[in-house]
């Protein structure tokens, strides 16, 4: 025993029921402990917790089972020693029976790996990680092949690399041993130029960047210590971190910060590998000019989403955007692409997370939902649709990006991608058709679809032969004194069979079939003949406002048609007011130009209906003889939280004002907004806060009954009623 107690190598010897009977003076190096602290003692005392069970099971099964696995082998093997740091050992046992019933007593030499060891272990696994590049090897498999071959380096830690990319976002790369909730916490952190400039000039700050603001949470989640280094790319920038995280109370080795100092150089090829990929990946999968997939590759991904086993559902959404074309040609292809990655920003703000976004080419959009069915698809469609309506400024213009969008499902629309992007596509072009701004979804009924639009174009001409549109009419009330200041006509439809149709739907099926400008003469004539009956019956509506479309304006023979309503019905001109629409602004034909001026010189007043909505330029509003702006309702439904929106409004009222122009506002719905308005000196609002559009009967009842008075119209009415002036409705 004299020999084994001198040996260099740590011998230790257990008993039976695994005490330590024996601990020479090479185990008391490589332990820390003396034999007086150890003999007597399970064995256990030597082994980390980590490995504790693993250990005893091996020892119990060759007890009872005399398997030789480990007996006369040598293998690496983990051990703690006095002071808590773990060390590496390579371990021989032997066994032999002792005593009358032959319980076994083991003997282990173990002799200490050096760091010269780990060393060549490093340099392996450098050799290793360039091979596996040269290969088609996954960059993410290789990153996770470092942090578990520096894991066993390392007993008992967690091996982490974090790459630092576009705008100093972290991105962690690979950390298989990571508790999800750090990853979480560290993923899209964004760093600052300062954490940046810190890095590039001690790379061992790094532990500042991945620890110091995350301690709590590791000591939580079981990690004590941390040690890292950033990484440098050949071009001296700072591209990422590789770090070490120790689930060991103690501290007291140099040996992890060692090792991770020596993975940094290859780790950085890693990181360069990475990026070169990434960006080829960009180029062949992606949209230079959105960043999103192209259309190559969201086949692509609809060909894996479509093999996927078992209970799979998913959408296809295609985006088109409503008269984009008309935006290119008016502002330039350069204010044209602005536009589309202003959209397709929007888009994905509107998106969840494990949405996939696709430019399918010009101005479509492809969105997959995975896991979804058609009611969700849908109701996200609405939201879609909805969420772009917010106007985007682009070259000191206001767009509203309209879009149509057709809905396919798997597995009701198609085995494969090119029967989903067809039938999503289809969809999107009877949207677009019969109402832009609207969805739908696919369905095997999409021709019969077609079809029923020819019906409906039929119907309409046949209703408007026969009478069966009508008016309805909306207030517009004086923000200052509450009096009425006009009425808007709007449109409807009830057929005897197919029951009430929407504007937004019959207005595009009279634009497909040649039918506007007919309903426009009706809805000018109409109104003109309502008027005279409602001063027939006392209710002085002081002027009327009449929607026409584009087209009307690009008829020369216009101006006189209204000149003949107005003699007929014996009308003054100024009780009559015809609504353009933004794209008539942009039509710098000298005919079109010409019907606006002699529209106007009939003292027929011109409204730019809907302002903001299209094409808006201030500076087009002086080139046209405008009496009246109107501002849209997709600016007034957020002017009280949405300071762009309340910018926009107080710009064109105070333009409007200084040109001369009345400005009218479109859905006011409430008082807040109300009030406002009117502190931005509004002349006349118009919405449900007054009063909704109403069949002409209606309107009479209104029009005998008290208004709504605010607080401030009072102030204004007595103010008027004390200067002698008559109070009027």
């Amino acid at each position: 025993m004299a020999l084994l107690h001198d040996a260099t190598e740590a011998i230790v010897v257990i008993n039976d029921r695994n005490d330590i009977i024996f601990f020479n003076t090479g185990a008391e190096k490589l332990w820390g402990y003396t034999q007086d602290e150890v003999l007597g003692h399970n064995v256990r005392m030597l082994v980390p917790d980590f490995v504790r069970n693993e250990h005893d099971g091996h020892v119990a099964r060759h007890r009872e089972t005399d398997v030789n696995t480990i007996i006369g082998t040598s293998r690496e093997v983990i051990f703690e020693n006095k002071h808590g740091d773990y060390i590496t050992g390579e371990l021989t046992l032997s066994s032999s029976p002792v005593g009358p019933k032959g319980a076994k007593y083991y003997l282990a030499s173990i002799k200490a790996v050096t760091e010269e060891n780990h060393r060549k272990k490093l340099l392996d696994l450098q050799n290793t990680v360039f091979q596996s590049l040269s290969t088609e090897m996954q960059i993410q498999d290789v990153a996770d092949l470092v942090c578990r071959e520096v894991e066993n380096f390392v007993p008992n830690t967690v091996a982490i690399l974090v790459l630092i990319g576009e705008g100093h976002r972290l991105h962690v790369l690979s950390g298989p041993g990571l508790p999800r909730r750090y990853a979480a916490a560290l993923e899209n952190v964004t760093l600052s130029d300062a954490d940046i400039m810190a890095l590039s000039n001690d790379l061992d700050e790094a532990a500042t960047v991945v620890w110091d603001s995350y301690k709590s949470l590791g000591v939580s989640l079981g990690l004590h210590h941390c040690w890292a280094s950033a990484i440098k790319a050949g071009n001296g920038k700072i591209s990422g971190i590789f770090a070490l995280f120790s689930r060991n109370l103690n501290k007291t080795s140099d040996w992890p910060q060692k090792v991770v100092a020596g993975c940094v150089s290859f780790c950085s090829v890693l990181i360069e590998q990475y990026d070169a990929r990434h960006h080829i990946s960009q180029l062949a999968n992606y949209d230079p000019l959105t960043g999103f997939l192209n259309r190559t590759a969201i086949h692509k991904v609809l060909k894996t989403l479509v093999g996927k086993p078992g209970d799979n559902h998913f959408a296809v959404l295609m985006l088109n955007l409503d008269r984009f074309r008309d935006i290119n040609d008016a502002l330039g292809h350069t204010n044209g692409d602005d536009f589309l990655k202003a959209v397709a920003t929007r888009i994905k703000s509107l998106c969840r997370s494990h949405y996939i976004l696709s430019r399918a080419g010009g101005d479509e959009f492809v969105i997959i939902l995975p896991d979804t069915k058609a009611a969700n698809a849908t109701a996200f469609a609405e939201t879609l649709i909805t969420g772009m309506e917010e106007p985007i400024e682009i070259g000191g213009n206001f767009l509203v990006a309209s879009v149509s969008v057709g809905i396919s499902m798997f597995p009701e629309n198609g085995p494969d991608s090119e029967s989903l992007i067809g039938h999503a596509e289809a969809a999107m072009r009877l949207a677009k058709k019969e109402a832009r701004g609207t969805y739908r979804v696919a369905t095997p009924e999409d021709h019969a679809a077609a079809q029923d639009r020819l019906v409906l174009g039929s119907a309409l001409r046949e209703s408007l032969a026969k009478g069966l549109l009508n008016l309805h009419y909306q207030p517009q009330i004086k923000a200052k004194t509450g009096e009425l200041y006009g009425v808007e006509a709007l449109s409807r439809w009830h057929h005897p069979h197919l029951g009430n149709i929407f504007p937004s739907r019959f207005i595009a099926v009279a634009e497909d079939t040649g039918q506007i400008e007919a309903i426009g003469a009706w809805c000018l004539e109409e109104a003109c003949r309502q008027i005279v009956a409602w001063d027939r019956d006392g209710v002085m509506i002081p002027a009327v406002s009449v929607n026409l479309s584009a087209g009307h304006f690009r008829k020369r023979q216009l101006p006189e048609m209204i000149s003949n309503l107005l003699t007929r019905f014996g009308i003054a001109p100024t009780r009559l007011t015809v609504e353009i629409t933004e794209s008539v602004m942009m039509d710098e034909n000298k005919d079109t130009m010409d019907v606006l001026h002699a529209i106007r010189a009939l003292d027929v007043g011109l409204s730019m209906d809907d302002f903001g909505t299209g094409y808006s330029s201030l500076s087009r509003l002086t080139r046209l003889p405008l009496t009246e702006i109107k501002i849209d309702r997709s600016f007034i439904m957020n002017l009280e939280h949405d300071a762009n929106a309340q910018a926009v409004t107080t710009a064109v009222i105070g333009i409007g004002n200084r040109l001369g122009m009345t400005v009218v506002t479109e859905g006011v719905e409430t008082e807040a907004q109300y009030e406002l308005l009117e502190s931005l000196h509004c002349d006349v609002m118009q919405g449900y806060l007054f009063a909704k559009p109403m069949a002409p009967k209606d309107l009479e009842a209104w029009f005998r009954q008290p208004r709504k008075i605010m607080p401030a119209m009072r102030k204004a009415l007595a103010k008027k009623q004390a200067s002698g002036q008559p109070k009027t409705k």
